[in-house]
C-alpha cells in the first residue's frame, strides 16, 4: 500500500519519538513544534509591545496558542459539514492536527520586538549583507522547521510531514524568483505578492520561504499538485492564516483595553462621525479627505475606499456601515463604556467579548471552491469579513499609530542595528575566531554550505533586484555571514537582544549571565 503523500518527512525516516502517538504523524509534528526551543523563545517576543513581565499582554507564545485553539475550531466546524467536507476533499485534504500544528508554528521565525524587528532585519539583510530574500518572518519560520531547528533525525529541521510544512507556507513563493511566472506578475496579485509601492524593485513584500528552502516547498507541496494554483494556500494553511487574523483582530484589542491604552472616547468619535455623516464623507475628493485625516471620520473613510480599491471581490458599503454599527455597539458602548479596574466584572466583560467576538467569526468562516487571487479558499462570510477589518483598523488606527508606541520602537530598532553590527564585526575579527559564539559559528558553516551550492546549481536565485549575480568566493562568505547574523539575532528574545548588545557594549557587569543562551 503506497503511503500518503501528506505524512511523508522530508528525510523519510521515522524517528523513534515518544511523539508518535498513535501513530498519529500530524500529532506527532504538533508535539515536535511544541517541545522545540524556538517555540518556548516565543513567550519572550514581543507581539505589538513588550509585556515586561506583567502578564496582561499577549507574547507571540500566548498569540500562537490562541491561533492554535481559533484553528482546530474552524477545521472541525467546517469538517462537520458534509458539502465542505467533500470540497476540502477535492481541494487536497484538513486535519485539524495539521491546522493546529501549523498555527502553533507560524510565528516561529518572528525576531525580536516584533514587527519592528522584521523590517530593521530585511532592511539590514538587503542593503548591507545583499541578501536577494532580506529578511522576512514567514520565510524564517520556514527555514527554522526546515533547517536550522535540530530535532529531526538528521538534525537539520523538525522533519516534518509534506502536509504541515505545506500548511506553513502562508504566501507560497520566494521574493524575488520562484515560481516562474512570480504571483507579483498576476492582474490582481495575491495578498503580498505585489511588491511594496514604496520599494520598486525589492519584490514581494510577503513571501514564506528564501531561496535556499525552495527544494522544501517544492517537496511539501508536491502532494497538492492539479488540485491548487502553485500560489495558492492549502486548505490548511487558508485555516491556519484565517485562525491568525480572528485571534490579532480579538485579542490585541482586549489587551490594550486591559492596560488603559484603548480609549472609548476617541475609538466613539471615529466611529460615530463615520456613521453619522457617511453620505457626505464618500462625496470628498481624496484631497481634501486627506487634508482632513485628523478629524474624526475620515480615517474609517479611508479604509471604507481602501477595501473598494483592493478587495472589489467581496467589498458591500451595507456590510461595512452594518460592521462599523455592530462594532460601534459591542465594542464601544459595550466593552470600552467601563474602563478596565482589574475588578472580578471587568474581566468577565472582557472574557464575554472575546468569546463570543470568536464564536461569531469562526460561525461566519466558509470554504469557497474558486475564491478570488486575494483570498484563500477558508475564507469568511461577507459580513464577518467586514468586521475583521474594522477591528483591525480601530487597533491599527488607535494603537499601531500613537507616538509614544513610535517613539518606543525607534529605539528598538537602533538597539537591534547596533546588535547586528556588533555581532558581524566580531565574526571579521579573525583574532577571535576561536572564541565565536558555538551557534553562530554553526550557522555562517550551514548557510556557507547552502550558498555555494545554489551558486553551482541554481545561480539565478542568487541574482538579486539590481540584476547583478553574486559570484565568487569572498562575495559568497559575505552572504553566509549576513544570514549568519539574520538567523542568529532573529533568534533571540527581546530580553535577550538587549543583554547580549549589553554584553558586547562593555556595559553588562559580568563575563556571563544566564540571561541568554550562546
Amino acid at each position: 500500500m503506497e503511503p500518503d503523500p501528506r505524512t511523508i518527512r522530508r528525510e523519510n525516516a521515522r524517528e523513534p519519538a515518544w511523539s508518535d502517538l498513535a501513530d498519529n504523524p500530524f500529532r506527532a509534528d504538533r508535539d515536535r513544534i511544541v517541545v522545540s526551543p524556538f517555540f518556548a523563545r516565543l513567550g519572550g517576543v514581543t507581539q505589538v509591545v513588550s509585556a515586561a513581565g506583567s502578564g496582561l499582554l499577549h507574547n507571540r507564545l500566548t498569540h500562537s496558542l490562541k491561533v492554535a485553539q481559533v484553528a482546530r475550531a474552524i477545521s472541525e466546524r467546517l469538517l462537520s459539514s458534509v458539502d465542505s467536507a467533500e470540497l476540502i476533499g477535492k481541494l487536497g485534504g484538513l486535519d485539524p492536527d495539521v491546522a493546529e500544528a501549523a498555527a502553533l508554528a507560524h510565528d516561529l521565525g518572528h525576531p525580536p520586538f516584533g514587527h519592528l524587528g522584521e523590517q530593521v532585519l530585511d532592511r539590514i539583510a538587503r542593503h548591507r549583507f545583499s541578501l536577494p530574500d532580506g529578511f522576512e518572518g514567514n520565510a524564517q519560520t520556514f527555514r527554522i522547521i526546515t533547517t536550522t531547528d535540530v530535532r529531526g533525525p538528521a538534525a537539520v529541521g523538525l522533519d516534518l510531514t509534506a502536509a504541515v510544512r505545506a500548511a506553513v507556507l502562508k504566501y507560497p513563493w520566494a521574493r524575488l524568483h520562484w515560481p516562474d511566472p512570480h504571483p507579483a506578475a498576476m492582474r490582481i496579485p495575491p495578498r503580498g505578492a505585489a511588491e511594496p509601492d514604496e520599494a520598486p524593485g525589492t519584490g514581494s513584500s510577503k513571501f514564506s520561504a528564501y531561496c535556499t528552502e525552495l527544494d522544501d516547498v517544492v517537496a511539501a507541496r508536491r502532494p497538492f499538485a492539479g488540485r491548487i494554483e502553485p500560489w495558492q494556500q492549502t486548505v490548511e494553511a487558508s485555516v491556519m492564516d484565517t485562525a491568525d487574523d480572528l485571534a490579532y483582530a480579538i485579542h490585541d484589542i482586549q489587551d490594550f483595553h486591559r492596560i488603559g491604552v484603548l480609549q472609548h472616547a476617541p475609538v466613539a468619535a471615529e466611529l460615530g462621525e463615520w456613521l453619522d455623516h457617511a453620505v457626505e464623507l464618500a462625496g470628498l475628493d481624496n484631497a481634501t479627505l486627506a487634508a482632513q485625516i485628523r478629524r474624526p471620520g475620515r480615517s474609517l473613510e479611508q479604509l471604507r475606499r481602501r477595501m473598494h480599491a483592493k478587495d472589489a471581490w467581496i467589498v458591500d458599503d451595507d456590510a461595512f456601515a452594518h460592521a462599523v454599527s455592530r462594532i460601534r455597539a459591542e465594542l464601544v458602548d459595550g466593552l470600552l463604556g467601563e474602563p478596565f479596574d482589574g475588578s472580578i466584572e471587568a474581566e468577565q466583560a472582557t472574557a464575554a467579548f472575546s468569546a463570543r467576538w470568536t464564536h461569531r467569526l469562526v460561525d461566519g468562516v466558509i470554504v469557497l471552491p474558486s475564491p478570488s487571487t486575494r483570498a484563500g479558499h477558508v475564507s469568511l462570510r461577507t459580513a464577518q469579513w467586514h468586521e475583521v477589518q474594522v477591528l483591525k483598523f480601530v487597533h491599527r488606527r488607535f494603537v499601531l499609530l500613537r507616538p509614544e508606541l513610535a517613539l518606543h520602537q525607534r529605539g528598538q530598532a537602533s538597539l537591534l542595528t547596533t546588535l547586528v553590527d556588533a555581532l558581524d564585526a566580531w565574526l571579521a575579527d579573525r583574532d577571535e575566531v576561536s572564541r565565536l559564539p558555538r551557534r553562530l559559528y554553526d550557522l555562517v558553516e550551514l548557510a556557507q554550505s547552502e550558498f555555494e551550492g545554489l551558486a553551482r546549481n541554481a545561480p539565478e536565485l542568487l541574482v538579486g533586484a539590481t540584476g547583478e549575480p553574486v559570484a565568487g568566493a569572498d562575495a559568497i562568505r559575505g552572504l553566509a555571514r549576513g544570514r549568519a547574523v539574520i538567523d542568529f539575532v532573529s533568534s533571540l528574545t527581546d530580553k535577550q537582544a538587549v543583554s547580549l548588545l549589553e554584553a558586547l557594549s562593555g556595559r553588562s557587569g559580568q563575563p556571563w549571565s544566564d540571561s541568554f543562551v550562546l
